[in-house]
């Protein structure tokens, strides 16, 4: 039997006639950009995150792209962010011609190891950008602490965490802003690209709104060049039916992470720790062996699919290597990323498949 790795479709079948009227009402409205159903999305997804607001964008990258700029980040800028993320975060940093600063990860939670970020704060800095990997909340207490007292505006990248929070507050509200993505295999998904900025200064939200959509307050009128970021009244309004459902899939998800947990920890596996303030989301459940593609070509010949999050640490990304890093800069992302799998994970997998992901994996796999 194949165990996808998600399983879009599983979810759209679930709720299919739903998906299917809120389309037929953009068709029938013409409601296509940036309009009352991105209104509405926008304000529904705030109060779900526990923002004061939220801003539709085009998608993650462009997110950061906009809030970067919206804090006047200039060329020749340093942002601080971590080794360990999807290209996009550092992508967006050299969209606006500033230069991406790594700091390594904690090698239990994956997360942006906080104690290491002050070392690496110049003159140049202008933003850290912490990254809520794999849904797992970074510490924000302690990293608002350190950018509070430099006088450092935070970004946070929540492209993984919807819902996720720390000390039972929404990831994206803690910093200047939060950007996420609802890549449609995000645990609040799109059918197509799709992003949002939360924000929680008003001033900030009516710049962050003018940024996404040409500088502009109303119609033909521009203070300043800006671009084309705008979400569009489609995705909105898909997005807006899966919200009502993202707390309860949300619950699936924990259950069946609890449930590998369950399983593989007796076992000895290195999985993914969630501190007691943080609540995880986990968009990827994750866990380490030091036999990946032994492992990967097993599951293939049982056709369960699995991945990996991810395989090239960013300081060795081709784009990135006027960074001149090296071997060993980063070492705990670089052990990480040679031993991390990917398991299947998506609120409608069962029990039952997780138990045979895991019994497929203790046939193989090493420690």
């Amino acid at each position: 039997m194949t165990i996808q790795f998600v399983d879009l479709d599983a979810q759209y079948q679930s709720i299919k006639g739903e998906i299917q009227n809120a389309i037929n009402g953009i068709l029938e409205t013409k409601d296509f950009i940036h309009g009352k159903s991105v209104d509405a999305f926008s304000k529904n997804f705030a109060k779900a995150q526990g923002s004061k607001y939220s801003v539709g964008a085009a998608n993650g990258t462009s997110a950061i792209t906009v809030a970067l700029r919206a804090l006047n980040v200039q060329p020749g800028d340093e942002v601080i962010t971590v080794a360990n993320s999807f290209f996009a975060t550092p992508e967006a940093i050299a969209e606006v011609y500033a230069k991406p600063v790594f700091v390594d990860c904690e090698a239990d939670t994956y997360s942006i190891d906080v104690k290491l970020i002050e070392a690496k704060i110049t003159k140049k800095t202008r933003a850290i950008i912490p990254v809520h990997l794999y849904g797992n909340a970074v510490d924000m207490d302690a990293l608002m602490k350190i950018a509070t007292k430099h006088n450092i505006p935070v970004i946070e990248d929540c492209a993984q965490g919807h819902l996720a929070a720390w000390n039972g507050r929404g990831a994206g509200t803690f910093g200047h802003m939060g950007t996420f993505s609802f890549y449609p295999g995000k645990n609040l998904g799109a059918y197509g690209d799709a992003g949002s900025i939360t924000v929680q200064d008003e001033d900030l939200y009516k710049l962050v709104s003018m940024h996404v959509n040409h500088g502009r307050t109303k119609k033909y009128e521009h203070d300043f060049c800006a671009g084309n970021f705008r979400m569009d009244g489609m995705q909105a309004a898909i997005l807006d039916v899966k919200l009502k459902y993202l707390d309860g899939w949300t619950k699936k998800r924990q259950e069946l992470a609890a449930h590998y947990e369950a399983i593989l920890k007796p076992h000895g596996f290195k999985t993914i720790t969630v501190r007691k303030e943080a609540k995880c989301v986990y968009h990827i459940y994750l866990v380490e062996v030091s036999n990946r593609d032994e492992v990967m070509d097993h599951f293939k010949k049982m056709d369960i699919h699995c991945g990996v999050h991810y395989p090239i640490p960013l300081h060795f990304q081709p784009a990135l290597k006027h960074l001149e890093h090296k071997k060993g800069d980063f070492p705990v992302t670089e052990k990480a990323s040679e031993r991390i799998l990917s398991l299947p994970m998506y609120a409608e997998l069962t029990k039952g498949e997780v138990e045979q992901v895991c019994a497929e994996l203790i046939k193989v796999a090493k420690h």
